[in-house]
């Protein structure tokens, strides 16, 4: 008995950071969605919809995208809804692997130049950038995926089937400025040439 109250009280807590999260974000601009959460083995909050991820509620979210901050903050009071920005509209996001992540972001900050970075527990990694660059052809075809208009992420501190989605590098610690796409992609083309000159090495030696 004890221990499903608390289980019922974490989720309770955790449903609130969620509306919290999702309040704030939405405050800033920032197009917040609910999205599917795992449960058992699957994702539920949308009926008839089999995903192995995180999707929206919603059928007609393309249409929600911009909602106030206000009616944002009702979409979180029955369940612990995963956050979801929806990427097209102001913001994209650039996904890579955790070795190329790192190496990009170490890149960053070597010019002085941190940007909002969000993980995964399955060792993904997203860029966050303003919309209206495409992707490098040579990044496209390095495991490199561009969510622009029609898709979304996952945001903090939405539920994963084995963890929680986190940011690496908060808001915060960038002023809350997004950077162009292009800044992010010359770094990550800079760590895509880093990875193919170490194992360059590695066979040479």
């Amino acid at each position: 008995m004890l221990e499903t109250e608390r289980s019922e009280s974490w989720r309770r807590a955790f449903r609130v950071e969620l509306r919290a999260e999702a309040i704030g974000l939405a405050f800033r601009g920032w197009p917040v969605l609910p999205g599917t959460y795992p449960v058992a083995g699957h994702w539920a909050g949308r009926e008839g919809v089999e995903d192995t991820g995180p999707v929206p509620v919603h059928s007609d979210w393309q249409e929600r995208v911009g909602t106030r901050a206000e009616q944002v903050a009702t979409w979180w009071t029955g369940r612990p809804y995963s956050l979801l920005l929806a990427t097209g509209a102001g913001y994209d996001a650039l996904e890579v692997g955790d070795d190329l992540g790192r190496r990009a972001a170490r890149a960053l900050r070597s010019v002085g130049m941190p940007v909002p970075i969000i993980a995964t527990p399955d060792s993904r990694w997203f860029f966050l950038t303003r919309s209206g660059t495409q992707l490098d052809a040579d990044l496209a075809a390095a495991d490199i995926t561009h969510h622009a208009d029609g898709s979304w992420i996952a945001l903090p501190p939405s539920p994963a089937e084995h963890g929680v989605v986190h940011w690496r590098v908060k808001p915060e610690v960038c002023g809350w400025q997004i950077p162009t796409s292009r800044i992010v992609q010359d770094a990550l083309l800079d760590a895509v040439h880093e990875s193919a000159a170490t194992r360059s090495l590695a066979i040479a030696g």
